[in-house]
């Protein structure tokens, strides 16, 4: 039973490889999520997700979207509970698809729902140039972070096969 434990964290297998990352892109995701609707719904009051219609529409709308979040962070949780019982997590492309996840729901909230869909905007009235500015670009920091994570690490696992398997 050991030596298979430890056969399997020499050997990464294709699925725990995609697990680690699948599970860090949904936390990624619904952490993400969680901070932008505490931050910028409940303690700014700037916007709700749905700011077309009523202010009760609007906090329906952060309810229907904080539940998703909580549901994608659970979910991940589950997932990287089972991968730490196989022992098979791999802390730097798990923490890559946090980032990634993390990257890619921020920069379609901020060019889709922002601009393209017009559902909310991060804040009303003022210059909202800075801050679609930081809100993208921090985005795009968080997306080759955790692709370069990702990658880093394929090299790294591809080099320890190399030396286990010659």
């Amino acid at each position: 039973m050991a030596s298979q434990v430890s056969q399997q964290r020499l050997k990464p297998s294709t699925s725990s490889a995609a697990r680690n990352r699948w599970s860090g892109i949904l936390f990624g995701v619904g952490f993400v999520a969680f901070i932008d609707e505490t931050v910028f719904h409940q303690l700014l009051h700037w916007h709700h997700f749905y700011d077309k219609s009523t202010t009760d529409a609007g906090l329906v709308s952060d309810g229907l979207f904080h539940a998703l979040s909580w549901f994608a962070t659970i979910g991940a949780s589950f997932m990287y509970a089972d991968l730490r019982r196989k022992q098979a997590w791999m802390p730097a492309k798990w923490f890559g698809g946090v980032l990634l996840g993390a990257g890619v729901f921020q920069l379609y909230d901020g060019t889709i729902q922002h601009k393209l869909m017009k559902l909310h905007q991060i804040r009303y009235n003022v210059n909202i140039v800075p801050y679609d500015l930081t809100w993208n670009l921090l985005a795009l920091l968080m997306i080759g972070v955790g692709l370069a994570l990702m990658v880093r690490k394929r090299k790294d696992t591809a080099n320890t096969e190399l030396k286990v398997h010659p």
